[in-house]
């Protein structure tokens, strides 16, 4: 009777063995773990903070077009989940995030992570591996941010009153519920300790005025993200790039006085320092910091390539002027050869032609025609 038992015992335990090979593997849920430098999972809410994000249990397609694009910003609906696109969300009203450009150089509020083999991969940050793990590390603005929704309006969000964090979506349009998260990130000052960081002491309080960068070197063409502390709150704050060669604004200086932007650089800036400017309509307080702006090698040939050579110029009012000689000495030509063939002709007609109505002149001959009979005299 036992040995009928055991028997019976590994039959079952094949049957199930079976089961579960034959079964196919749940998707793992997708998850984010972001860090700084020290390790902790805060940023600094006055200034930038490089972080490190990284990625688990994504679904993977390999040679699917796209992949996930990783972003700053803040969600609506953060535990309920109806921000995502997949359930119907819209940025700029059910989410925000730190807008940027799209290239490998940009300022690094926004990564794009391709899936493998697929034909973004060459314009990727990152490429996420076959178990659906990837790493980029990004750069958090601060607290406070300007985000643009559909129609190009700006709206400030400050994540000191809403919970702001690491946003991945479906890149390129593709919309995939799997790949659709958020992970919240805290803000506290250097050196703080405890949920309710108090800010350092050494922070100056509002109307000290300082600008922050995210970086201090970009490239032309790409766009400077900056920060602004000290102005009168709710007061309106101008930002320019060396007196107005670029400017963005007026922007809303929040309840403690901060401001957050985005100044397009342009590709035929000068290469070396320039001055960030920003300067508070009701204070008249002006606050400022230096960048360098370097043209990559790449941007000078093609601005050189665009621009006429002079040679051109040339070339072609000599041209002009020798069509403008031409016409007029083919003018005079022609009055010449009209006025010779004229003269030629009165050449050529005899001195006198007798016959009617043309009288004889005094040296004429006289001539006497015989009377014939039948007629008189």
């Amino acid at each position: 009777m036992s040995a009928r038992i055991r028997v019976a015992a590994a039959a079952a335990s094949i049957a199930l063995l079976s089961m579960t090979l034959a079964a196919p593997a749940a998707h793992a849920a997708a998850g984010v773990v972001v860090t700084n430098g020290d390790g902790a999972s805060t940023a600094d809410p006055d200034y930038a903070t490089e972080m490190t994000v990284s990625g688990s249990g994504f679904q993977s397609i390999t040679k699917g077009f796209g992949g996930v694009y990783v972003l700053f910003g803040w969600v609506d609906d953060a535990a309920g989940g109806s921000w995502k696109p997949s359930n119907g969300g819209v940025v700029g009203a059910d989410f925000r995030y730190v807008p940027d450009s799209e290239s490998q150089d940009n300022q690094g509020f926004q990564r794009f992570v391709s899936f493998p083999g697929s034909e973004t991969e060459g314009a990727a940050h990152a490429v996420m591996a076959d178990d659906g793990s990837w790493t980029v590390t990004m750069v958090v603005p601060g607290a406070t941010f300007e985000s643009r929704d559909r129609e190009g309006s700006n709206s400030s969000v400050d994540c000191r009153r809403v919970t702001c964090g690491i946003i991945t979506i479906g890149a390129h349009g593709v919309k995939n519920a799997n790949n659709e998260t958020f992970t919240p990130i805290t803000f506290a000052a250097p050196g703080a300790t405890g949920d309710a960081a108090q800010p350092d002491a050494a922070a100056p309080a509002i109307g000290a005025l300082r600008v922050g960068l995210a970086t201090p070197v970009v490239d032309a063409g790409t766009s400077i993200a900056f920060t602004g502390q000290g102005f009168t709150p709710g007061e309106q704050v101008v930002a320019t790039l060396d007196n107005g060669l670029v400017s963005v604004g007026p922007l809303a200086a929040g309840a403690q006085g901060e401001v957050a932007g985005v100044l397009p650089v342009p590709r035929d800036v000068r290469d070396g320092t320039h001055v960030v400017i920003l300067t508070g309509a009701a204070s008249g307080g002006v606050a400022e910091a230096e960048v360098v702006i370097e043209v990559p090698a790449a941007l000078v040939s093609t601005t050189t390539g665009d621009e006429t050579p002079m040679w051109v110029f040339v070339v072609l009012a000599t041209s002009i002027v020798l069509a403008f000689a031409l016409v007029i000495v083919s003018v005079v030509l022609s009055i010449r050869r009209t006025a010779r063939r004229r003269k030629a002709a009165r050449a050529a007609r005899p001195a006198h032609t007798l016959g009617a109505g043309t009288a004889a002149g005094p040296d004429a001959e006289t001539v006497v025609l015989p009377v014939t009979a039948g007629t008189r005299s």
